[in-house]
């Protein structure tokens, strides 16, 4: 493994681990109000000072981190999945099933996938919950965002169809599922890894392209979206740079994906 790629580990992991022991490192929680000390500077008591209502921007910092480095990996997972059925189902059948799902894929990649996400994210009731919210927008994220990996995985898995094991195995009796599940998909399995870490980092980006049009995880529940929002009325870079640790942090955590999604590339060359 490439020093860049050790560097993107260590960076994810660390950042990782900080999040998930938010709990100890900022006990102050996300939605605890400080109303006496309402957009204060950087302190000990407040690293990273407050935003306007007076909450602990380390700590928001810290669990909106937590929420994406959890969530985004979960909806990858779900598209992947679903790329996987659609997509390799449809290149190991071919014929009239394979034009039929790559045509639903073509349709969803015709559509300019942002404007997709937001349009669906805003036909949906925007007055719930904090974790309904979350469920509701990684949901859609995993469910919207299979329609490139499937198109893949359908090229790769048509290669597959006509392979001399596969013969071997119709020819010893064994059944068209039984064969896709324990012959096809396994052969997948670098393209799947592939597809699933390209993913992440999409819809960490994505999620923050939501949050900062106010369409995203609800208030309090911070999110790197939300915590970027606070950028807009900012005059200067020098004027208050702490309020750029979320969008340094941000991509700095995109960029090591990247860095890794590049080594999954090649396992699947």
């Amino acid at each position: 493994m490439k020093t860049s790629r050790r560097v993107a580990c260590a960076v994810l992991l660390l950042v990782l681990g900080v999040s998930l022991c938010a709990k100890l490192v900022a006990p102050a929680g996300y939605a605890r109000q400080y109303r006496e000390a309402a957009d204060a500077p950087p302190s000990r008591q407040h690293w990273l000072g407050t935003d306007e209502i007076g909450r602990d921007r380390f700590a928001r910092v810290l669990y909106g981190t937590r929420l994406s480095l959890l969530l985004a990996p979960a909806a990858a997972l779900l598209s992947t999945l679903m790329a996987a059925v659609i997509g390799g189902l449809a290149g190991y059948l071919g014929g009239i099933f394979q034009r039929a799902a790559m045509t639903v894929t073509d349709l969803f990649l015709s559509l300019p996938w942002l404007f997709l996400l937001i349009t669906v994210r805003a036909l949906l009731p925007l007055n719930v919950s904090p974790l309904v919210s979350v469920l509701a927008t990684f949901l859609i994220l995993g469910m919207l965002g299979w329609t490139s990996a499937a198109r893949v995985l359908c090229a790769s898995a048509a290669s597959l169809r006509d392979s001399d094991f596969l013969r071997q195995a119709r020819a010893s009796g064994i059944p068209g599922a039984r064969l896709f599940w324990i012959h096809v998909l396994p052969n997948l399995k670098p393209v799947l890894l592939a597809q699933f870490w390209i993913s992440i980092p999409i819809f960490i980006l994505s999620e923050a392209n939501l949050g900062i049009l106010g369409l995203g995880v609800a208030e309090p529940m911070p999110s790197w979206g939300s915590l970027l929002k606070e950028l807009e009325g900012l005059v200067s870079v020098g004027e208050e740079p702490w309020k750029f640790v979320p969008l340094i942090l941000l991509v700095a955590v995109v960029t090591s994906f990247q860095l890794i999604v590049s080594k999954q590339e090649e396992f699947a060359v």
